[in-house]
């Protein structure tokens, strides 16, 4: 389960408990970005449960293997569109930036967020060639 932290670790620049902490606690993010915020502060706490449960139940892995040496050290959104309170699909363009076994490194994701059962799912993420994963 996550722990609460000073900083929320999404880089808003605001408290966990003001940030992320109320969706890791079971109120729905309003936005996309507020949900892939919470998706990568989910990822830097270990709260496996959040990430999944976040997952479209479409896509959704069965579980996720996390790597133990592998910490999550900040987050760049490059882009989102759509994804507002009254949108139904959204996409975010993100650079995640992580240390694995001692060196730096990032990821970047363009991801697809759609609507269930009225909140804010991750899809998944969107393919060089535009086409989706996970379908």
């Amino acid at each position: 389960m996550a722990q609460k932290t000073k900083h929320c670790p999404c880089g808003r620049g605001l408290a966990y408990s003001e940030c992320c902490g109320p969706a890791h606690h079971g109120e729905p993010p309003a936005t996309a970005e507020a949900l892939m915020r919470s998706r990568y502060s989910a990822f830097a706490l270990d709260d496996d449960a959040y990430v999944l449960s976040s997952w479209h139940p479409k896509t959704r892995p069965a579980q996720i293997e996390p790597d133990s040496r592998l910490r999550w050290v900040g987050l760049e959104i490059i882009e989102s569109t759509g994804g507002g309170m009254f949108d139904n699909e959204g996409v975010v363009e993100f650079r995640a930036h992580y240390r694995d076994h001692g060196k730096n490194g990032d990821m970047v994701e363009r991801s697809r967020f759609v609507r269930h059962d009225g909140k804010w799912a991750y899809w998944g993420p969107i393919l060089a060639d535009g086409s989706l994963a996970n379908i």
